[in-house]
């Protein structure tokens, strides 16, 4: 945010953002009684934020609305692209409307995990590429406001209710509701979704002490756990993440993460910063002509691929530590800090993590070396 260069954008932003200073973990004691402990982020007092996505999507979309050399062209989907002769197809909701023809220079995709760009831009670029459906879903619940009108849990902490196979997890929102999900295996989702209403207000009594009916009535429980979508988890991870000079995918199109470890948009909208980086750093920007522009491109994007892919696969297998850990409430570890208030690369960070670990491993199995070598001496 601070390279964006766009004010308006940030303070829009900033003024939707709630900060939070750590996790609020929720659970029951051995005799029954709820409980609830705090684990700060970070010791030197640096936050991370709450920002409601439709709150974001607007924000963006007006910054792109200012910007005069944008034009922004809705319900029309991408249907194909010829990325050598550098032309991409588009077609309009209505059955009977005509394929839109669009010539271009580059065409960056930031089309989402199910990538159209993607999947085109993989019959020319010779692709490593796997995903992933974890066997979780995700349900949306919503915490409204207290009876008074004001936030019904603490406003500054991330709540999680961890309980093995079963997590929710809990945001605060500027109208005081805290925006919730609810993850779990899908089978045992299922059956529940089934069973009598009972069963689901019995789940929640046993996963999540304290929500229903304390926080959620039963009633709005029901209807939000029936009609809101059990949607699936999905990872992917590819290489490379552009083709010659003319395409480039970012975000999820590129590297879609599971979200426990709150990166997923962090490291997109890390490769805005990184690919724009390379794009003048290769000199595009400074090129006098379409060829030495081309091969400054070219250039700049295999940069990019060369940093990022490194880099997002390293996050991947990150966020998919941090789901077991939440999962048994164990919360995140000591690479957070570094990850979220630092703008050092995922990669460096958990080799740094790395090389401390074997320093401790060390230094613990030279003390025990000591006391087994030294006791018998001293006795």
């Amino acid at each position: 945010m601070r390279q964006s260069k766009h004010k308006g954008f940030v303070d829009a932003v900033a003024q939707a953002a709630i900060p939070m200073n750590g996790r609020m973990i929720h659970g029951k004691s051995a005799s029954g009684r709820l409980q609830e402990s705090f684990h700060p982020y970070d010791i030197n007092g640096n936050t991370v934020y709450s920002v409601e996505r439709m709150a974001l999507n607007k924000a963006l979309r007006k910054a792109l609305e200012e910007t005069p050399n944008i034009k922004i062209h809705f319900n029309h989907r991408f249907v194909r692209a010829n990325f050598c002769a550098r032309k991409a197809w588009f077609k309009q909701q209505e059955p009977s409307s005509p394929e839109v023809e669009v010539n271009f220079d580059f065409l960056i995709g930031a089309d989402g995990v199910h990538s159209a760009v993607r999947y085109h831009m993989m019959k020319y670029a010779y692709t490593d590429y796997e995903q992933k459906y974890v066997d979780t879903r995700w349900c949306e619940l919503r915490i409204p406001p207290s009876a008074d009108g004001h936030f019904s849990l603490s406003p500054g902490q991330v709540h999680i209710w961890p309980s093995g196979d079963f997590t929710l997890v809990g945001f605060p929102c500027p109208d005081k509701s805290f925006n919730c999900t609810l993850f779990g295996p899908s089978a045992r989702l299922d059956f529940i979704k089934s069973s009598p209403r009972a069963k689901l207000f019995d789940f929640f009594d046993t996963y999540f002490p304290g929500i229903c009916p304390h926080r959620i009535s039963r009633e709005s429980l029901k209807t939000q756990f029936h009609e809101n979508p059990h949607l699936p988890l999905v990872t992917v991870k590819c290489n490379p993440h552009h083709f010659g000079s003319s395409a480039v995918i970012i975000g999820d199109a590129a590297h879609a993460i599971l979200p426990f470890y709150g990166q997923g948009l962090n490291a997109g909208m890390e490769d805005v910063r990184v690919l724009f980086n390379m794009l003048e750093k290769k000199g595009v920007y400074a090129a006098s002509d379409p060829q030495a522009r081309n091969e400054a491109r070219s250039l700049a994007f295999q940069a990019y691929t060369a940093e990022r892919v490194h880099d997002v696969h390293t996050i991947h297998n990150v966020a998919e530590r941090a789901y077991f850990e939440i999962r048994q409430g164990l919360g995140w570890q000591t690479m957070h800090s570094r990850i979220s208030f630092t703008e050092q690369r995922y990669s460096e960070i958990v080799r740094a993590d790395q090389r401390q670990g074997k320093i401790l491993a060390a230094g613990v199995a030279l003390a025990f070396f000591l006391i087994v070598s030294i006791g018998p001496i001293l006795s």
